[in-house]
């Protein structure tokens, strides 16, 4: 009887610790199998942005993690807001989030901030990463960040700008002071027209409540207007166009959006096309690569974009050679 009574308990103890493997293991698979959180952080709502946003997604679906099926995205949006920039990034990190991706350079310094040294980030089309103190080098990032930088082609606006404008005595080139991007580009810009013998007069916004101002001031002391890639400055576009309008004073900007928001050409880098670009490095990021040697992915190439009705406005024609290329590989705006 007692050994019968001692295999009994011993059979109920083995089947209690098979049980219990038998349950962790299932709690394992189903952590395994977990679908990954990526958390999107935007600046601001504005088309250039959003056209990033749209394809960072398109380029997750296109690499097998499509929202709400294979991955969870967690979307926010900061409305230039810098404390709803700190709160959303410590929201991601706070939750978890495999992965988060910036949209502009203010977005992406929260992220890597709160980051730490931990959780992958990804730039989306950030203007010299490396300068923004987000990472080491384009080639060797360093510790959890990469990402894709957009680079204007500077030269070729200016080229295009005196083709345009050839009258054009003296440029105006405007920047927002708390972009790093738009300063780094304006200033840029500023040293291809001193190098080129071309006069320029440097004009500053803190925000975009100070464009009807500015705008106004610098309109009346210039022939052009240069508007960088500058996230200030593309937000208050129209607020611009519609002094310098006034004034027959021309807008190149540096993006396809803020032509269609009233500038007269461009030759732009895709932004939709850039952020499909991030979304394939993020893919490629929640599938194991290292981010410490993935090095930044650098689209400088522009696509001519014109706005005839602007053109209309300003009495300006355009070559037959712009709205050919514009036609064949680029964009037009009527």
């Amino acid at each position: 009887m007692k050994r019968m009574i001692a295999f009994i308990t011993a059979l109920v103890v083995f089947l209690g610790i098979a049980f219990f493997k038998t349950g962790s293991s299932t709690t394992s698979t189903k952590s395994t199998n977990k679908i990954p959180t990526v958390g999107i952080l935007q600046l601001q709502t504005h088309p250039a942005l959003d056209a990033i946003h749209r394809g960072i997604i398109a380029g997750l679906k296109e690499n097998g993690y499509v929202p709400g099926k294979t991955v969870k995205i967690d979307y926010q949006n900061a409305q230039g807001d810098q404390s709803n920039l700190k709160s959303m990034s410590q929201k991601f990190i706070s939750e978890d989030a495999d992965e988060t991706i910036g949209i502009a350079t203010p977005a992406a310094q929260s992220l890597v901030s709160a980051a730490g040294k931990t959780t992958p980030v990804i730039l989306a089309g950030i203007t010299d990463p490396a300068g923004s103190g987000l990472i080491k080098s384009d080639a060797h990032p360093g510790a959890n960040v990469t990402g894709t930088s957009g680079e204007s082609p500077l030269k070729s606006h200016l080229d295009l700008l005196r083709k345009l404008v050839p009258k054009a005595k003296t440029i105006g080139i405007i920047y927002t002071t708390s972009d790093h991007g738009g300063e780094y580009n304006a200033k840029k810009f500023a040293k291809i027209c001193k190098q080129e013998g071309v006069k320029y007069k440097m004009f500053t916004i803190a925000n975009t409540n100070d464009m009807q101002t500015v705008a106004e001031k610098m309109a009346s002391e210039v022939d052009a207007v240069y508007a960088p890639q500058d996230n200030g400055v593309a937000s208050a576009m129209k607020t611009l166009v519609s002094v310098t309008n006034k004034a027959k004073v021309p807008v190149i900007p540096a993006v396809d959006t803020m032509v269609k928001a009233g500038g007269l050409a461009t030759l732009s880098v895709d932004q939709y096309q850039l952020g499909k670009l991030t979304g394939e490095m993020a893919a490629k990021v929640l599938k194991g690569k290292s981010t410490s040697n993935y090095p930044i992915k650098v689209i400088s190439k522009g696509k001519m974009t014109i706005n005839l009705s602007e053109a209309k406005k300003l009495g300006i024609t355009f070559p037959k050679s712009v709205i050919k290329e514009a036609k064949t590989k680029g964009v037009i705006y009527k």
